[in-house]
């Protein structure tokens, strides 16, 4: 049995500065939460064996998904397809905060 998560410690980037902490880790899922100080990005990247879906929690996170890129604000929720070139930064003065999740949990197929 697993207890719930009802609570997500504090993540308190510096400008230009991502910080991540690993929420659940299991045999079928991630997710990860990430903090962004203002300008700081998370690079795009893909998952080509892994569904990835955003949470944005707190503030407004650019999401890029392949060659676009749009304001999601919080409460907001964005879907990767698998192998989708996907990424985020923080265009504003503010820290951002989302989640990923992944599943399956990427290099488990």
């Amino acid at each position: 049995m697993s207890m719930p998560l009802d609570r997500l410690e504090t993540l308190d980037p510096a400008p230009e500065e991502v910080v991540t902490a690993e929420l659940v880790v299991d045999d079928d899922v991630l997710v990860k939460a990430f903090a962004l100080g203002p300008g700081a990005e998370l690079d795009p990247h893909e998952h080509g064996d892994s569904t990835n879906v955003f949470h944005v929690l707190d503030g407004t996170v650019t999401v890029i998904q392949g060659d676009a890129a749009e304001d999601i604000e919080a409460p907001g929720v964005v879907h990767h397809d698998r192998g989708v070139r996907h990424g985020a930064r923080n265009e504003t003065d503010e820290v951002a905060t989302f989640t990923a999740s992944l599943c399956p949990l990427p290099g488990s197929g």
